[in-house]
């Protein structure tokens, strides 16, 4: 490795990597449990010294963050993985929104869905939540496409234009089957929105809770003890679950178009750039001419502790090289900064591999 790349690593990654970076041998790393070990596309694969410090880095991370979290970030070309608690399951949330827009762009893909058909929102479509199509629901509905609806899942993290896409694509069951199907390990899906996020809370859903607070207000009326009990159960054992080393590997194929046609895949990338929501979570950490497709989700808080913050995505650098990270907070308390920082910290640790691994691939 040259100087230049051993400064850029040490500015970037901190001091805590310079052994590392000085090539000492890789029985000196830490122990890692099973679960916390970087995975390489074969047994056989020897680490190299920037991969090491990118998983050490990775691991850093982990372990300082003040809550329950798993990070895997993953080579697209080459396969290779670093990882902390990547086998684990946690919650989705709306990350979950990308599974249904894979499944409904397979289904058209295969010509068994339009998704320029016409649909007519209405007010017993209304789910909960983050629903910003709410307001543009009259009385006497309101009609867009099915393409509007995926765009607007996507990018606002619109929970009732989701459901809607859902239902369309064939509701849970083709999620799933979709999973099953191409064989995206690591992934569960669950009931739907109005199904998940009541349970969540410790409620049967019924339609009146998509109006106004009504939701709100019931959850409230329960006792703190039934719903300590469903927040507990759903963040030990999440129906909606997912691994981030599931998550990436997802990621990573539908960048090497495995998944849909060349032009569903680039529509994906593309609605997936445009994603308003966690503008400082990945993509706050970004450097001149990076970009990133990517997904975010958000869960119920209770006591002061989250279930579910969480982003996902796919890196894109400026010379055409890719990227799959998934930061999955499964419960926490710590401050917004604080979780906002862990991922940006984690981009910021891959583009400077990116960076240094590139240089020394010219200097090998």
């Amino acid at each position: 490795m040259t100087g230049g790349a051993k400064r850029r690593l040490v500015r970037m990654l901190g001091v805590a990597t310079v052994a590392l970076i000085g090539g000492a041998p890789q029985a000196q790393v830490p122990h890692r449990t099973q679960a916390q070990l970087p995975r390489a596309s074969s047994p056989q694969v020897r680490e190299t010294p920037e991969q090491r410090v990118l998983a050490a880095r990775v691991r850093e991370l982990g372990r300082a963050f003040s809550g329950r979290v798993g990070i895997a970030v993953r080579e697209v070309d080459g396969g290779w993985t670093a990882d902390w608690q990547g086998e684990r399951f946690y919650p989705q949330q709306s990350v979950s929104k990308f599974w249904v827009a894979l499944t409904a762009l397979q289904r058209a893909d295969a010509g068994d869905l339009d998704l320029n058909q016409r649909v007519t929102v209405t007010r017993q479509d209304l789910t909960l939540f983050h629903q910003p199509i709410a307001g543009q629901v009259g009385a006497n509905g309101y009609t867009t496409t099915l393409n509007e609806l995926m765009f607007r899942a996507l990018t606002q993290s619109d929970n009732t234009c989701n459901d809607i896409v859902l239902r369309h694509a064939g509701g849970p069951a083709a999620v799933r089957a979709m999973l099953t199907r191409n064989r995206l390990d690591g992934i569960r899906f669950g009931p739907g929105e109005r199904l998940l996020q009541a349970g969540i809370a410790g409620l049967n859903w019924q339609p009146a809770f998509s109006r106004g607070n009504a939701f709100y207000q019931a959850r409230d009326a329960l006792p703190i003890n039934r719903r300590r009990t469903a927040f507990e159960d759903y963040v030990e054992d999440p129906v909606d679950g997912a691994t981030p080393n599931g998550i990436v590997g997802g990621l990573a194929r539908l960048q090497r178009g495995e998944l849909l046609s060349p032009e569903s895949t680039r529509r994906l990338l593309s609605i997936m750039s445009q994603t308003h929501t966690g503008p400082n979570r990945l993509r706050g950490g970004l450097a001149e001419g990076w970009s990133i497709s990517h997904k975010t989700g958000t869960g119920q808080v209770l006591g002061g502790e989250q279930a579910g913050y969480n982003d996902i995505g796919l890196l894109h650098s400026p010379d055409g090289r890719h990227y799959a990270i998934a930061v999955m907070i499964g419960r926490t308390s710590a401050p917004l900064g604080a979780r906002m920082e862990l991922m940006q910290s984690v981009v910021r640790a891959t583009i400077a591999y990116d960076e240094a691994a590139h240089e020394a691939r010219g200097t090998r």
